[in-house]
């Protein structure tokens, strides 16, 4: 079986003149994971200049592509490149021009805002016919003219009923004229404060706006709406012509922005820069070869195994761990990450995770039709012609669950629920092996004793399928530890030699007494006895064998209770895991009440040959596809995680995450 990918940790002493174009290239291969971290004050000399004027170019079009919305990037990452002086020049030509553009429209806007005040202030008092004067001198009245906020103008209305008068001037309410008896000012100037009226000061021979003076000031205000508009079309016409290279150049930045923090991060001397960092072992001579290219010679390369460098003898890091597939098993590799990462050198789960997945799915979601709708999704996903957030990745996984639903459905006799379409099929075949009948296996019993013997036998394959998979993590342990020389955990504990023995014999023993009606006899009470004893005091065995003192680490008394404690994990525990199986069977038996549910609430609307029915139909099976593929899934992943992983996945690793350029919208 596979083992995780075989690293190398590579050191490269790389010239300063050269170091850019090196880190451009190891973040455009996406195959490379820096060892070391920021680990010293960043130098003022003089190369900060180039990368502080690449960071103010980058932050000024990312600001213009956030103001213009220009939020896709069409150009493609393999074909970026470092920016040079004529990429500077055309990002500050780019930035100049978008500049004046907003200054321009800033301009009108300001222009606009004007003219809009100056008309609405006009229009206001549009109205007032007689000089203010006039007015003012009336003995028995107090005139104010002021500013309110419009939706103030109702309730400063009703607060000065009685009081006074309130007289909207012009179209709105934000300008008023308020009229009050002179006795009355007083109370009157204390309910306008508590509105906030701002009180204007109109000039005694004021005698409103003359006609033509009106419209002057409308056409004013339409020439400045008119120049806003024009300027906001100008820059949607900006966007749509420069956001070709508007996203060229800013991804030119990004990428030298990014270079510029990577080189923060490493050892350097005046004139040389040290990179240390992980990567595949088949890649190295591929490095060595381009990097000296690239560099024309001027470069130091070597690499190490990983059991050479010193962190990691000492333990301080671990050796980060890729898995190397194709895109069939790959799909697959995300169950075991969101885990956890296996350790460096052990054995790869994938094929197995891949294998049991799509088994156990397939088995507790058999039928044809729904089976074919996820394989159509899956496939449609890896066409790209349906996009799912980011699921593509799974395309290959719902193709396979989706055989493997429909290939149970053919047994089952299922397709879209209905048990009659798929009979001719399940008679031929079954015809090939004696007398033919439909369907090929018979879930839901119906009376006869032959369906009810049936249906346990799917109860059996479930859990014999759960006795392969427990067998396959307990193989993975033993031959992990082996591999890593922890002997003691490879031969003793319950998920060692010693508690497989222990559990594959209970379970043969099982199986000779239901199947050969044999009895016990005293050698298998001894087998049982040993096996369960160095599955359950394992403690001092597996110490003495790795050569750690004392054996009791915590004394005798602790060891024998825990050890007791331990006897009733190994039994329980091997015990759930077998059973815990049984819902593979209950799974596969639920959801054939489903469709059956489905089929009979089909037949109550009518029937097939109805737009109720068919209605019925459809959305039923929508439902079972969606809801229960979404309940099966999580059972399997539990599964898998539970009474698989937890056989040797006791200690988690490093998962190898390599660098590379990141383009943000």
């Amino acid at each position: 079986m596979a083992k995780t990918t075989e690293m190398r940790l590579l050191e490269l002493m790389v010239l300063k003149q050269d170091i850019s174009t090196v880190i451009e290239f190891i973040g455009k291969q996406k195959n490379f994971l820096f060892q070391t971290k920021k680990n010293k004050e960043v130098k003022a000399d003089d190369d900060s200049i180039g990368p502080d004027i690449d960071s103010q170019f980058f932050d000024e079009l990312k600001k213009i592509r956030d103001e213009l919305l220009i939020n896709d990037l069409s150009t493609s990452d393999e074909d970026v490149t470092a920016p040079v002086e004529g990429d500077r020049s055309a990002a500050s030509r780019l930035i100049a021009s978008y500049k004046e553009l907003q200054s321009n429209l800033s301009e009108a806007a300001d222009e606009l805002t004007k003219c809009t005040e100056a008309y609405n202030e006009s229009m206001a008092f549009s109205n007032l016919q007689v000089s203010y004067s006039e007015l003012e001198h009336l003995s028995f009245l107090s005139l104010k003219i002021g500013k309110i906020a419009e939706n103030n103008f109702d309730d400063l209305k009703d607060s000065l009923a009685g009081l006074a008068v309130v007289i909207p001037l012009g179209n709105d309410k934000s300008h008023i004229l308020v009229a009050s008896s002179k006795k009355g000012r007083f109370a009157l100037d204390t309910e306008l404060k508590n509105y906030n009226f701002v009180e204007m000061q109109v000039p005694s021979d004021f005698k409103g706006i003359p006609e033509d003076v009106l419209e002057g000031m409308k056409n004013k205000k339409f020439e400045a709406e008119q120049k806003v508009e024009e300027l906001n079309t100008e820059k949607k016409n900006f966007a749509e012509t420069h956001k070709e290279l508007l996203n060229s150049l800013y991804k030119k930045f990004a990428l030298q922005v990014q270079i510029g923090q990577v080189k923060q991060t490493l050892e350097s001397t005046e004139l040389v820069y040290r990179i240390t960092g992980w990567i595949t072992a088949a890649d190295v001579e591929y490095y060595m070869k381009s990097l000296d290219e690239l560099t024309e010679g001027r470069i130091a390369i070597r690499d190490y195994e990983p059991y050479e460098v010193p962190s990691v003898m000492s333990g301080k890091e671990q050796v980060p761990v890729k898995l190397t597939h194709g895109k069939l098993l790959k799909s697959f590799e995300r169950v075991i990450f969101s885990y956890g990462a296996p350790v460096y050198g052990s054995i790869d789960p994938t094929p197995l995770v891949a294998l049991f997945f799509t088994l156990l799915f397939g088995i507790m979601f058999g039928d044809c039709g729904q089976g074919l709708m996820l394989f159509l999704i899956g496939l449609l996903m890896a066409l790209k012609v349906i996009k799912l957030g980011g699921w593509e990745k799974f395309a290959r996984v719902f193709m396979c669950i989706g055989i493997s639903s429909s290939i149970m459905g053919l047994l089952t006799g299922e397709f879209f629920g209905t048990e009659t379409l798929l009979e001719p099929f399940a008679e031929w075949v079954t015809g090939l092996f004696g007398n033919p009948h439909a369907p090929i296996l018979k879930l839901m019993p119906n009376g006869d004793p032959k369906s009810i013997y049936a249906m346990f036998g799917v109860f059996g394959v479930a859990v014999g399928i759960g006795f392969i998979i427990n067998t396959c993590g307990l193989l993975i342990n033993i031959i992990n530890n082996i591999m890593r020389k922890k002997y003691g955990e490879a031969f003793f504990g319950k998920n060692g030699l010693a508690g497989a023995v222990f559990f594959w014999y209970v379970i043969a023993l099982v199986l000779r007494i239901v199947l050969l009606h044999h009895k016990i006899a005293a050698y298998d009470w001894i087998i049982i006895g040993l096996s369960l004893f160095f599955a359950a005091f394992a403690a001092p065995f597996e110490r003495a064998l790795n050569h750690e003192k004392p054996l009791l680490e915590n004394g005798f008394g602790t060891y024998v209770i825990s050890s007791i404690v331990e006897i009733i994990e190994v039994i329980s525990g091997y015990l759930s895991n077998t059973v815990s199986f049984v819902r593979v069977g209950a799974f596969a038996l639920s959801h054939a009440v489903l469709n059956f549910t489905i089929l009979t609430l089909t037949n109550l609307c009518g029937g097939q040959t109805t737009i109720a029915g068919i209605f019925v139909l459809i959305l039923g099976n929508a439902l079972i596809i969606v809801l229960e593929g979404m309940i099966v899934a999580i059972q399997v992943v539990r599964l898998q995680y539970y009474e698989f992983f937890s056989k040797f996945f006791h200690e988690t690793g490093r998962e190898f995450t390599p660098f590379q350029f990141k383009f943000e919208n």
